[in-house]
C-alpha cells in the first residue's frame, strides 16, 4: 500500500484463514478460494481467480478488494500471487455473457481458473450463497461462505487478484475506446460512462443483452436477445 500500511478503518476486518485450517485438520491439503470480479459491469469480461494458498507461510495486509484502494491492491498482487501455491484465472468474455447469461457466464469462467490450476484441489471455498463451481468439482467439495471475502483469506486473496488483472484489462481497453474512460469506470455505469453511451452508443466489448441498450435504440443498436433457454452450456 502506498505506506505499506494497513489503513486504520481496515485493521479490524482482516481475513483468517480459520475455514482452511478445519479443512487442513481433516486431512485435506490443496485448498482452493474463489472469486469473481465484474459481474455487474455493463463492458469487459466477467473474471474468476482460484487462488490456493500455503499451510506453512503466512502474508498479511490482504483484505476483501472491494475494501482496498486501487494502488493498495496493485501493492499486494505480486505479493499475493508469489505466495500462493498455485492460482489462475478464467475469464467470460463480452460476448459469453450475452451468450449465455450471467449464470452460466460466471460458472464458464470459474471451470477455466480451476482447469489452469498446477495443483488440483480436494476442496474449494467461494463466496456468497450460490454454488457456481459444484458442477465442475462436485458439490460435496464444496463450502459457501456468506461474505467470505472478508471472512476467508482464500476467497480475499483471489478477490485481490482476479480485481487487479480485470482493472488492468479494462487499462487496456480504454486505450481502444478512450471514449468510455473504461480506465477509471472499469465499464460500470459512471455517469461519464453513461453520456459516453447516449453519445455515441455500444463499443465491442459492451454487453449488448443488458437494459442499458434499451436507452440506445437512437444509435440504431437493438438490445441483444438471449437465446432461450438460457445458456446450454452447463445442465
Amino acid at each position: 500500500m502506498g505506506t505499506h500500511k494497513v489503513r486504520k478503518s481496515l485493521k479490524s476486518s482482516a481475513p483468517t484463514l480459520k475455514y482452511e485450517k478445519d479443512l487442513w485438520e481433516s486431512g485435506v491439503r490443496y485448498i482452493a478460494g474463489i472469486d469473481e470480479v465484474g459481474k455487474g459491469s455493463w463492458a469487459g469480461p466477467l473474471t474468476v481467480v482460484a487462488a490456493v494458498v500455503p499451510q506453512d507461510s503466512r502474508i498479511y495486509k490482504v483484505r476483501d478488494s472491494k475494501l482496498l484502494k486501487e494502488p493498495e491492491r496493485e501493492f499486494l498482487f505480486p505479493k499475493v500471487s508469489e505466495w500462493c501455491i498455485t492460482w489462475a484465472v478464467g475469464h467470460a468474455s463480452s460476448y459469453e455473457c450475452d451468450d449465455l447469461g450471467m449464470s452460466e457466464s460466471q460458472k464458464l469462467a470459474a471451470k477455466r481458473a480451476i482447469e489452469s490450476l498446477s495443483v488440483k484441489p480436494e476442496h474449494y471455498l467461494i463466496d456468497g450463497k450460490w454454488d457456481f463451481v459444484g458442477h465442475t468439482v462436485g458439490v460435496n467439495k464444496v463450502t459457501k461462505i456468506i461474505k467470505g471475502d472478508t471472512k476467508c483469506l482464500s476467497i480475499a486473496s483471489a478477490s485481490v487478484l482476479a480485481k487487479v488483472v480485470r482493472d488492468r484489462i479494462m487499462r487496456d481497453h480504454d486505450l481502444q475506446y478512450p471514449l468510455y474512460k473504461f480506465a477509471d469506470n472499469k465499464g460500470y455505469p459512471s455517469p461519464q460512462h453513461i453520456e459516453a453511451l447516449h453519445a455515441h452508443g455500444p463499443c465491442n466489448i459492451h454487453r449488448k443483452s443488458w437494459a442499458f441498450m434499451d436507452q440506445l435504440k437512437s444509435h440504431g443498436v437493438s438490445r441483444l436477445k438471449r437465446p432461450e433457454p438460457q445458456g446450454t452450456l452447463f445442465p
